[in-house]
């Protein structure tokens, strides 16, 4: 088979007309891995890989979309990405794909080195991250989305038991909306301070002994975990709008518990971002 048709000869059947008149609200590319890189706090790049969703709106007019730009900008750029950049990203890909909104969801490992309290043993902890950029109209938005593991120590259990207490990990999940920079780190941190007590990926029985007691003496409820990193994110100046939840993965149940807050800081009542 041949293969040297010119390319200005090809069809270009996603450009035609499309007689419907249905406007299309997100098309594009769901579940693609991508290598990427990420700076923290500390201006070090990190290797990872994204997974991506990218998704652009499509007039009533046109019949589809050019999914082979979303790839191509992927593997085009080399742009070590942070909160702070990433709304270029979104951007460009409206532009590319000449649409008026964008959306990019890219989610990632992020991987900090973490010391034990008692033996300064020294390890990895991962945390899944997401940069969610919006489009619109050439002007962009990013919203930075993280779930920290912890552990959680019930009151009640605490309370009425004879002997010690039951507790368990516990995920923390805060997307924010901010007017001014906000790090990774700088989320993590304000979420582990909030729990019963933070997670190592390496302890010994002296860290053991630490986290153990550590937790018993600062119990907290699902709803405890809420309200403690909302009233922080209040005090925040940077961020103008967050959803905080929470889900504890019971020790003593075979179900999870629940809670979640959303706000919008310039609005008297709650609201989803």
């Amino acid at each position: 088979m041949r293969n040297d048709m010119p390319t200005a000869s090809i069809a270009d059947i996603q450009s035609s007309e499309d007689p419907r008149n249905i406007p299309i609200n997100h098309v594009g590319i769901r579940q693609v891995r991508h290598p990427i890189q990420v700076s923290d706090r500390s201006n070090t790049v990190l290797g990872t890989v994204g997974t991506f969703n990218m998704y652009v709106d499509l007039p009533a007019h046109v019949k589809g979309t050019h999914m082979s730009r979303f790839v191509a900008l992927l593997h085009e750029s080399e742009t070590a990405y942070s909160v702070q950049n990433f709304n270029s990203l979104a951007l460009e890909m409206a532009e590319r794909l000449q649409a008026q909104k964008g959306r990019i969801e890219m989610q990632f490992a992020y991987f900090r080195k973490k010391t034990a309290p008692i033996s300064q043993q020294q390890s990895y902890l991962d945390y899944e991250v997401t940069f969610l950029g919006k489009a619109n109209n050439g002007k962009a938005s990013t919203h930075l989305k993280v779930v920290v593991p912890v552990t959680s120590l019930c009151p009640c259990s605490k309370a009425i038991s004879k002997y010690g207490a039951h507790n368990q990990r516990s995920h923390i999940t805060v997307e924010i909306e901010t007017c001014d920079l906000v790090w990774i780190d700088d989320l993590i941190e304000l979420v582990e301070a909030q729990a019963s007590s933070e997670l190592y990926g390496l302890i010994k029985r002296a860290d053991e002994k630490y986290v153990t007691e550590t937790a018993y003496e600062n119990p907290k409820f699902v709803e405890d975990l809420v309200r403690d990193v909302a009233e922080q994110l209040n005090n925040d100046k940077r961020i103008t709008a967050y959803k905080v939840e929470s889900e504890n993965f019971e020790s003593i149940h075979n179900h999870s518990a629940y809670a979640v807050i959303e706000q919008r800081k310039e609005e008297a009542s709650s609201t989803s971002i």
